[in-house]
Order: structure tokens, then C-alpha cells, then sequence
């Protein structure tokens, strides 16, 4: 199986298959994937991208096999107030992490050394296992609005 073309998230049903596949192997331009049902697909896209959980690879002879985001070793960060929050993702962002924002938690990778920080800071750490879908960052293209179409949105 070949896919050349994304289908977002949300804008497609009915998979004919599932790939699941961690962060760090979700931004390609070409990759040969194992499906879940032992399926060899290759990724042939013309430039690197970014595939987010849930988004669609079309297949070039029909289907849509879906992304899925292969659950990670990741903490979850929490915090008494908005106020410690906003200061611990400042903390995140100055040493170049990547995050995931869900509004009153801050998820990111594993790492022992960055929770002990965030616990100095006053945080709350939990160790969980979850998918790890993190922002794409001011500087990487459609930062901020994720579609993969490419007409204007009023």
C-alpha cells in the first residue's frame, strides 16, 4: 500500500486500517509503517509533515488508513493555580520542550530531571502512559492552525 496525501482529521470515516506510531515517527516526508492488521504502507509525501492522531492517509488505490498516536511515557503537570501554571510552562518552554497544552495540564516526555524542576516550582507531577501529541511551535508551518487543506478560512 502507498499513501501520497493526508486527509485531516475529522474529515474522512470508515478506516480500512490503523498505523500506530509515536511522536518522534509522526513527522516524515517518506517512511515505510506496519499496519495493525500486518500491512507493509509506505508514506511518499512530497515534503515532511506532521501527522497528528486521527488524521487520514489516503490510499492511492482507494481507503484511508488512520494515524493513531501510539501511547508514551509521559508526566503530567498540574498546578494550585493558573498563576504557578503559566510560570512552570514558561520554565518548559525556555529549555526548548516539547508540550502538549490541555488547558489546566502540561504534558511532556518522561524525564526525571525536568520533574524534579516542576516539582520545585511548585508543581504536581503525575507518570502516565497517553499518547503525546505536542505543539507544533511558533516557527513550523501552519503553527497554530491545523488543516491540511489548502484554501483561505473566513
Amino acid at each position: 500500500m502507498r499513501s501520497s496525501s493526508i486527509l485531516p482529521a475529522g474529515s474522512w470515516s470508515n478506516a480500512v486500517d490503523e498505523v500506530l506510531i509515536d511522536f518522534d515517527r509522526r513527522h516524515r516526508r517518506r517512511i515505510v509503517l506496519t499496519t495493525q492488521a500486518g500491512a507493509e504502507l509506505l508514506i511518499d509525501f512530497p515534503q515532511a509533515v506532521r501527522l497528528r492522531d486521527g488524521d487520514g492517509l489516503a490510499l492511492d488505490g482507494g481507503g484511508v488508513v488512520r494515524v493513531r498516536a501510539r501511547p508514551e511515557s509521559l508526566l503530567e503537570i498540574h498546578a494550585h493555580d493558573d498563576g504557578e501554571l503559566i510560570r512552570i510552562a514558561w520554565h518548559l518552554g525556555n529549555r526548548h520542550l516539547p508540550v502538549q497544552l490541555l488547558g489546566d495540564r502540561i504534558r511532556i516526555r518522561a524525564d526525571h530531571v525536568i520533574e524534579e524542576m516542576v516539582e520545585g516550582l511548585g508543581g504536581h507531577v503525575d507518570a502516565i502512559e497517553a499518547p503525546f501529541d505536542p505543539e507544533p511551535g511558533a516557527y513550523a508551518p501552519g503553527a497554530g492552525h491545523h488543516h491540511h487543506d489548502d484554501h483561505d478560512h473566513e
